[in-house]
């Protein structure tokens, strides 16, 4: 009886799908298009709503909340929570804050003061980092899992090391590494660690594009790519085995198993 009730509804909702295709193909302009992921990505809070720049990726499970404004080439990664409630958050251009990053802000402190959350353009937050009420200026860099706290300043071709706690109203002048709990300064950046912030936030807007053009895919044209994929894996297999030919897996590839006790 199970299995005539499951084979019922299945069949009623392909009807259902099929229905809605024809549809919109008799609208004309419009089409169908299967909603992959649910998760609502833009919230407003009242009167307040996030602003992205069209040119903007913000990946399907991060979520903007309220006074949010983010800027052109910028990209907000996989379980951000950048929640602009009590006061606004802005992010420039060309900045990447990376996967489960929390940007918030601060309504009141134990000085008084309000503090919103700026961050300036091709900066770069790491992993899991948590900004609360601070400024992050142009080509500044903070590293995964560092948290800085409100009325904290990193300056231009600033670095907050990884997993680094700052504390209030901190300054973190041009040109120096801050690390530890609490956040000391520990040495100048070289040269080519100021080209590298650049270069990190230039990697992230073109990884950005290829990740955007993914997520904007209909349901219809990812489940042909998987068929694709397999019929020329397929083919590709007896190929090689019709010539012989057998695919080694690199050593760095390797299965842990598969190594030599010491």
């Amino acid at each position: 009886m199970a299995k005539a009730f499951y084979a019922v509804g299945f069949w009623i909702r392909e009807t259902g799908q099929a229905l809605d295709r024809l549809g919109s193909r008799l609208q004309g302009n419009y089409f169908f298009h299967e909603q992959i992921s649910r998760h609502r990505t833009l919230m407003n809070i009242v009167d307040k709503a996030p602003d992205v720049h069209k040119e903007a990726f913000v990946a399907p499970s991060a979520s903007l909340i309220g006074d949010v404004q983010v800027g052109q080439g910028s990209s907000i990664w996989y379980g951000c929570v950048l929640r602009g409630d009590a006061n606004n958050v802005q992010i420039g251009s060309g900045t990447n804050i990376q996967d489960n990053s929390v940007v918030h802000v601060a309504k009141s402190n134990l000085s008084g003061k309000v503090f919103p959350t700026i961050i300036g353009d091709k900066v770069t937050v790491g992993h899991s980092a948590v900004l609360q009420g601070c400024t992050v200026e142009n080509e500044a860099f903070v590293g995964m899992g560092a948290t800085l706290l409100d009325g904290v300043v990193v300056e231009k071709h600033g670095m907050v090391a990884a997993g680094a706690l700052v504390r209030q109203n901190t300054r973190i002048p041009c040109g120096e590494v801050w690390g530890g709990n609490p956040a000391k300064f520990l040495r100048k950046l070289t040269d080519e660690e100021i080209a590298f912030i650049s270069e990190s936030a230039a990697t992230y807007s073109t990884l950005a594009k290829v990740h955007a053009a993914e997520n904007d895919k209909p349901f219809e044209k990812i489940d042909f790519e998987k068929v694709l994929r397999k019929k020329f894996a397929h083919q590709d297999d007896e190929h090689d085995s019709m010539l012989g030919v057998t695919q080694e897996v690199p050593p760095e590839l390797a299965p842990s198993s598969a190594t030599p006790a010491q």
